[in-house]
C-alpha cells in the first residue's frame, strides 16, 4: 500500500493544529484514509509542536517515522526533523530560515500577514499534494461561515495567492498519492476522545463531571458542545474529588453518569471509586493515561496506569476495565461500559492514552440501528418487593435499584456497611453476607468478558501480546513478520479486566516464545496475565519515553531479542 507521511511543525501558537486538521479533513473527504499523531509540549505558546498526518488508500493502523513532506514554520522544526525526511522527500520552510535545502522556501511575508501563515501554508501544501481547491474553500466556509464573512474572504484571498505562488514553482512530488478508492459512504474524521464522547451519548449519558486534565479534557468539552441537543449536563468541578462524587450523586438519582480524567486526577478519585463499590452505584470512569509519576509528561503518552486502576479503591468489589485500541473501539467500548455498569451496579473503566485520544482516523459511520440508551435504575415498583430493600440479598448479587423520590418507597444508601434496607450495621454476619453479595456480581461481569483478538497461525513460534493503543503497531509488525515467512501470531486484548483464561490460555501455551508489547517500563499487563494463568512472557518490548509505538520500533526491537 502506498503511504505518504506529512509532518507539520512549529511552535505553539503558530496554527499547527489548524493546518493539520483542515488538511486531514480534506484528505478524508477526498476519499483517503488517515492516521494522525500529535506531539506537543505543555505550553500555551512556544515549545516545539508537530502534527503528523499519514495518508493512504487503505486503512492505516500505526504511525511511521520517515517523512515525505516536511512543513516547518520555524527554523527549529526544520533542524529537528530534517534527518527524518526521506531522500526523495520535500521540505517546505520559511524563505528567511537561512537554510539551503531542497524543496520550497516560502516567502510568507510577501503572501500575507503574520496571522495568515497557517492559511498560506495550507495553500502551498494543497498544490504540492494535488488537492482540489474546492475542498478547502468548503472547509473555510464551514469554519468562518456567515458569522465572519470578512475573515472568510481574507482567508480565501490569501489561500488563492499561496496556491498561485506554489503552482508557479512547478515542484513535482516524487511519490504522489494515487487516486483514492471510491467511497461507498462518506467517512468521518474522528479522534479517540471524540469517539468516546459519541459512545457515551449513544449510551444515553446525562451527566459528566470533570476537572480539566490533559489528555482527557477534550471528552467533556466535546460533550458540552452537544449538551443542549442531547439533553445532558456537563459540570466543571472545583477538583477531581468533587467531580467523581458529583457523578456518583447523579447516578444515584437516576442519571447515566461519567467522569473523565488522567492518572494524576484519578489519584484523587480513588476513595470515591470505593464509595461506588460499597453503594453499588453504576459509574463510567475514563482514564486517559500519560507518563507519571506526579505531573510527569502531561502531553505525552504511556500505558503506565493499568495496575493503578485495577487496584484503585480500598476494599474488595467487582469492576471491569476496557482498553480500546482503535477509534471504532473507543465508541463501541464506551457504549458497552454504560450498559455493563448498570448491569452489575458498579464502576467500569475505559482506559485510553494521549496517543489514541489525539489520533484522528477516517472511520465508517457507526451503525446506530441496534443501539439503545441504557436503563439507569427504575422509577416503578413493578416486580419489586415492598417494603423496598435496596441491598436485598439475591442469587446473582444484583438488587433492584429504585430512583430516589420517584416512588413512595424510601431509598436508603450508606457508605458504611449496611443491612439489606440500606441502614448502617456492625453485625458481622451481615458484613460477611454483604461482601459475598457484592463479589457475586463479578460472575455477571465475567459472563460478558470480551475475548482477545487472535491473528496468525494456530501454533506460532512467536506470539506478540498487546493491549489497548498498541494494537496498530503490533498488528502491522505481526503482518510484516508473516510476510517475511516468520511464524508469528498476534494476541490483542481490548478488555484487560476481568480475564477469562478459557479465551486465550491455550494460545499462550502453544507459543514457543511470548513477547509482551506494552507502553510502560514494567510489563504490567504481562504480570496480570501471569497471575491469572500462571504463564509468563519470555520477552518484553516496552516503551516509556512518551512516544507511541510504531511498527518500525517494534520490528527493530524484536530483531534484537
Amino acid at each position: 500500500m502506498h503511504k505518504l507521511n506529512i509532518l507539520i511543525c512549529g511552535e505553539a501558537g503558530q496554527g499547527i493544529v489548524t493546518i493539520g486538521e483542515m488538511l486531514a479533513k480534506a484528505m478524508v473527504r477526498a476519499g483517503y484514509f488517515i492516521l494522525v499523531t500529535q506531539d506537543y509540549q505543555s505550553r500555551i505558546r512556544g515549545g516545539h509542536n508537530s502534527f503528523c498526518l499519514l495518508v493512504g488508500t487503505q486503512p492505516l493502523f500505526s504511525p511511521i517515522k520517515t517523512v515525505n513532506v516536511l512543513l516547518a514554520l520555524n527554523k527549529e522544526g526544520l533542524l529537528l526533523h530534517r534527518d527524518d525526511l526521506h531522500e526523495t522527500g520535500i521540505a517546505i520552510y520559511r524563505k528567511d530560515a537561512s537554510l539551503n535545502l531542497p524543496g520550497l522556501a516560502v516567502p510568507f511575508q510577501e503572501l500575507g500577514s503574520a496571522t495568515m501563515e497557517n492559511t498560506i501554508a495550507l495553500g502551498v501544501l494543497s498544490v504540492l499534494l494535488g488537492m482540489n481547491e474546492g475542498l478547502f474553500v468548503q472547509l473555510f466556509q464551514e469554519v468562518f461561515g456567515a458569522k465572519h464573512p470578512e475573515v472568510l474572504q481574507e482567508n480565501l484571498k490569501v489561500f488563492g495567492m499561496a496556491r498561485a505562488w506554489a503552482a508557479a514553482q512547478q515542484v513535482v512530488m516524487n511519490n504522489p498519492l494515487p487516486a483514492p478508492m471510491p467511497q461507498e459512504v462518506r467517512r468521518l474524521m474522528l479522534n479517540g476522545n471524540q469517539a468516546i464522547a459519541l459512545g457515551a451519548m449513544a449510551a444515553g449519558v446525562k451527566f459528566c463531571a470533570f476537572y480539566p486534565m490533559t489528555p482527557a479534557t477534550s471528552i467533556p468539552i466535546f460533550l458540552a458542545g452537544h449538551a443542549k441537543d442531547m439533553g445532558l449536563v456537563v459540570e466543571q468541578a472545583e477538583d477531581e474529588i468533587a467531580a467523581i462524587n458529583m457523578a456518583i450523586g447523579a447516578s444515584f438519582c437516576g442519571s447515566p453518569a461519567m467522569v473523565a480524567t488522567s492518572g494524576g486526577g484519578f489519584a484523587l478519585m480513588t476513595e470515591a471509586v470505593s464509595l461506588a463499590g460499597m453503594t453499588e452505584t453504576p459509574l463510567v470512569i475514563v482514564v486517559a493515561q500519560r507518563p507519571g509519576p506526579a505531573t510527569g509528561l502531561p502531553t505525552r503518552t504511556e500505558q503506565g496506569d493499568l495496575e493503578f486502576v485495577l487496584h484503585s479503591g480500598h476494599g474488595e468489589f467487582p469492576r471491569a476495565i476496557f482498553a480500546p485500541g482503535t477509534v471504532e473501539e473507543c465508541f463501541n467500548l464506551m457504549y458497552q461500559a454504560f450498559h455493563l455498569a448498570e448491569a452489575f451496579q458498579g464502576p467500569v473503566f475505559v482506559l485510553t492514552d494521549q496517543f489514541l485520544a489525539d489520533s484522528y482516523r477516517a472511520v465508517e459511520p457507526f451503525d446506530l440501528s441496534a443501539l439503545r440508551p441504557v436503563e439507569w435504575g427504575k422509577d416503578t415498583l413493578t416486580g419489586i418487593k415492598v417494603p423496598y430493600r435496596r441491598y436485598e440479598l439475591t442469587e446473582n448479587g444484583v438488587s433492584s435499584r429504585l430512583i430516589p423520590g420517584m416512588t413512595n418507597q424510601l431509598v436508603v444508601a450508606d457508605s458504611d456497611e449496611h443491612t439489606e434496607d440500606g441502614h448502617i450495621t456492625e453485625d458481622l454476619s451481615v458484613r460477611k453476607a454483604m461482601v459475598e453479595k457484592r463479589l457475586k456480581k463479578l460472575c455477571l461481569v465475567f459472563e460478558r468478558v470480551l475475548a482477545p483478538q487472535y491473528l496468525g497461525p494456530d501454533s506460532a513460534d512467536i506470539l506478540l501480546v498487546s493491549w489497548g493503543s498498541t494494537f496498530g503497531a503490533a498488528i502491522e509488525a505481526g503482518e510484516e513478520l508473516r510476510r517475511q515467512g516468520r511464524s508469528v501470531a498476534n494476541l490483542h486484548f481490548s478488555q484487560v479486566w476481568p480475564l477469562n483464561a478459557a479465551h486465550f490460555a491455550q494460545r499462550l501455551r502453544a507459543a514457543k516464545r511470548i513477547v509482551a508489547v506494552e507502553g510502560n517500563a514494567t510489563g504490567q499487563f504481562a504480570r496480570i496475565l501471569k497471575a491469572e494463568t500462571g504463564i509468563a512472557a519470555h520477552d518484553y518490548v516496552l516503551r516509556y519515553d512518551g512516544l507511541p509505538f510504531t511498527a518500525e520500533y517494534l520490528l527493530n526491537s524484536i530483531s534484537k531479542l
